[in-house]
């Protein structure tokens, strides 16, 4: 609450500033530079921080009535607050350029609150961006197709012998690369025999070894061109099956044994990274393993937008919308599609797929997107599908009774686990997911909902007035 009077004394002084300009209007830049420096030395913070806290403020000051009140009130953050001022871009945009009427935006207010009062500010950016989609869709299409033209490739020194190495690409191909590269890494994990060998007392060179490939010299098999990467964690051909050779004395260095990785996930997907683009695909050391691990990504997309009847915007699960061009590209490269079927109030309730415990898989895994602790964002592929009640328990394997839970989320509850520590969980009526802290406490996860429906904004008889005619059969939901 004390951040929301900070932000409205900000939008004050925005409008004293536009008031300093009036009178001096040949000085405006020096007067708005004077303003920005003034606050960012007295409040420690960059220039351009502070530039952007200015902006939002006047923004939620002028245009955000309804987000504003509930940032007064305490209901929402100012990370809320940021997200829902910031995915509202493209609906402001598409008003301005005649697109959608003025009361979009309220609507779009209406419904992004909708999500940022119960949930998370990481997840209301994820719903606003939905919101966004769904009311000016148009514009979004086209932003994305001018993005897509600054993709680029940097590189610069961070010191210590490192760079920062940035692709700018689209999202689905971003989230796409770090889904493989993190397969890949748990795969070297789990197989030590695909890692570097550890050699005895003498250098690789002392007794003839190349090593450019690790192979004795002139010893018929393939030479560095083949594409090996020395000091790297791939090999031309396998190691261990290196040939005896007589002039090879006891003591002549032999492979002993693979040494653990101590690698986190993190260094195993840099090297994954650096070994792909370098080498173009791991080499055979890895075996068929690593080459037939592909990148996860789910898409939601309207059968209409499919066939090239409509462009409305896909939806990137977890993310936000998709161009309707790359989901068109990405459904002609599957074999199948599950097709969802949505109640009144857009939450999945079936789909049509024939054997029952596949249905129930695909159905939990479009309906919860991610896992289902209250502020948790780990994606559907990372998760498990897991009793709320316990099997042990007597708790049934059925849709209401089941739902994903992470790696870290999932074991909290195991029966196992003392009753001082032990969280519970189980779900509501509406598909929430209620937890229950060791404290007692309740926490509560709410579904996520493919379509929103919000009250009309201007209501000329409201429900229970005497001229309240009941609702038009005849007349479309509003959004």
């Amino acid at each position: 609450m004390l951040q929301s009077e900070a932000s409205a004394l900000l939008a004050r002084r925005w409008e004293l500033w536009q008031e300093e300009v009036t009178s001096a209007p040949q000085h405006r830049d020096a007067i708005e530079r004077s303003m920005m420096a003034e606050y960012s030395a007295a409040g420690h913070v960059s220039q351009s921080s502070m530039t952007f806290a200015f902006a939002d403020a006047h923004l939620l000051a002028t245009e955000f009535d309804t987000v504003r009140e509930s940032y007064a009130a305490g209901r929402i953050t100012p990370g809320h607050v940021r997200e829902i001022l910031r995915e509202a871009a493209p609906v402001r945009e598409a008003i301005e350029a005649g697109d959608v009427d003025a009361s979009t935006l309220l609507l779009y207010e209406a419904a992004a609150l909708e999500t940022a009062e119960n949930d998370t500010a990481a997840r209301t950016r994820v719903q606003a961006r939905r919101i966004a989609a769904a009311l000016a869709g148009s514009t979004i299409v086209e932003q994305h197709k001018r993005a897509a033209a600054e993709r680029t490739v940097t590189v610069r020194s961070i010191g210590d012998g490192l760079v920062l190495l940035q692709a700018v690409l689209p999202e689905h191909l971003g989230v796409a690369i770090l889904d493989r590269l993190t397969k890949m890494a748990r795969h070297m994990q789990k197989h030590p025999e695909d890692r570097r060998p550890e050699f005895g007392p003498s250098e690789p060179e002392d007794v003839g070894l190349d090593p450019e490939t690790l192979l004795p010299v002139n010893a018929g098999m393939p030479d560095a061109d083949d594409g090996a990467i020395f000091g790297s964690h791939t090999f031309t051909a396998d190691p261990f099956e290196l040939p005896l050779d007589p002039k090879f004395h006891d003591d002549s260095p032999r492979i002993t044994h693979v040494p653990p990785d101590t690698r986190t996930m993190d260094q195993l997907r840099a090297d994954l990274f650096t070994d792909l683009l370098l080498a173009s695909t791991p080499t055979d050391a890895h075996g068929t393993g690593l080459e037939n691990i592909h990148a996860t990504i789910q898409v939601t997309v309207a059968a209409t937008t499919v066939a090239g009847d409509d462009d409305r915007p896909a939806e990137f699960d977890g993310f936000g919308p998709l161009a309707p061009d790359v989901a068109r590209r990405l459904a002609g490269q599957r074999t199948g599609w599950t097709r969802l079927f949505l109640d009144a109030t857009g939450m999945v309730v079936e789909t049509d797929t024939y054997t029952p415990t596949e249905q129930m898989r695909r159905f939990l895994r479009a309906r919860d997107q991610h896992c289902r602790f209250p502020g948790c964002r780990a994606p559907i592929h990372r998760c498990e599908a897991d009793h709320n009640q316990d099997w042990a328990l007597g708790g049934k394997t059925h849709i209401d009774n089941l739902a994903h839970f992470c790696g870290m989320h999932h074991p909290i509850k195991h029966p196992d686990i003392p009753d001082s520590h032990r969280w519970y969980a189980r779900q509501l009526p509406d598909r929430s997911v209620e937890w229950i802290s060791p404290n007692g406490r309740h926490y509560r996860d709410l579904p996520n909902r493919r379509v929103m429906f919000v009250p009309s904004i201007e209501l000329s008889n409201p429900p229970g007035s005497p001229h309240d005619a009941g609702p038009d059969p005849t007349e479309r939901p509003p959004f």
